[in-house]
């Protein structure tokens, strides 16, 4: 069986670790958002690296991405107004 990298968040002496992505899939490159409240990743998840959002606590993964080839090490930039 191969390994399986998630994502965690645990305090600064290692206790408390608590697995945010807990995905079947591999989860790497996490980016925390400049607030502090999300946190950016990649996923291979649908076979090819996406970028996928997810608040701080690991809940409302959502992927943002959808292009072929892989999307991979997510950051964060400043906020951009289209209008």
């Amino acid at each position: 069986m191969g390994i399986n990298e998630e994502i965690y968040v645990m305090n600064a002496d290692g206790s408390g670790q608590t697995n945010l992505s807990n995905n079947p899939a591999q989860d790497f490159s996490p980016s925390w958002s400049p607030d502090g409240t999300k946190i950016a990743f990649h996923s291979l998840r649908d076979r090819i690296a996406q970028i996928y959002v997810m608040n701080a606590d690991g809940s409302g993964q959502t992927r943002v991405t959808d292009n072929p080839p892989d999307n991979s090490n997510p950051d964060w930039g400043p906020a951009t107004d289209t209008q």
